[in-house]
């Protein structure tokens, strides 16, 4: 079995690897940053900042794992594209939800109830508090983290686009 590749995907793969780990890369830092406010920094994260964190696991797995599998020529070199926009895609919904999570901090639009207020368990007497959604625990020139979660996952994904569309030309 023989694998063809055309004279333009040959030429742009290893070109449209680099995004792909780029997005890969800024997304890791920013999950270690998140752990690290978590695990060393002592906040807790609420139920959106958890749902921040997913899409950061898959453009992690998606650019860096997928990048690395391209670079090897592991992948063939004509899904370059196709993992480099997946990977993107995956920091941008990162940084859609943040968008989301910091208009329910500056009260622009309701969050969800189940992270906006007092949790209830059936079967329990009292009342216990959940880690709320539309409280910022921290804020570092009035922008919580999840405001920079959307301002640097929205731009890594802007700056990635730009590079594979150089990377085409």
């Amino acid at each position: 079995m023989t694998l063809s590749v055309s004279k333009d995907e040959a030429l742009t793969a290893p070109a449209a690897v680099k995004p792909a780990m780029f997005v890969g890369a800024v997304s890791l830092a920013l999950l270690l940053g998140a752990w690290g406010s978590q695990y060393l920094g002592g906040l807790v994260p609420c139920e959106m900042c958890i749902w921040q964190r997913w899409p950061h696991g898959a453009a992690i797995i998606v650019g860096l794992i997928g990048g690395w599998m391209l670079s090897t020529r592991v992948l063939p070199a004509g899904t370059a594209r196709t993992i480099t926009l997946l990977a993107i895609a995956a920091i941008a919904v990162s940084g859609a939800i943040g968008i989301f999570h910091a208009g329910v901090e500056w009260k622009f639009w309701p969050g969800p109830d189940a992270c906006t207020g007092v949790g209830y368990v059936p079967g329990r007497d009292d009342d216990f508090k959940v880690v709320r959604c539309d409280e910022a625990q921290w804020r570092l020139l009035g922008i919580s983290l999840a405001g920079y979660n959307a301002v640097f996952s929205l731009a890594a994904a802007a700056f990635a686009l730009a590079m594979l569309r150089r990377a085409k030309a």
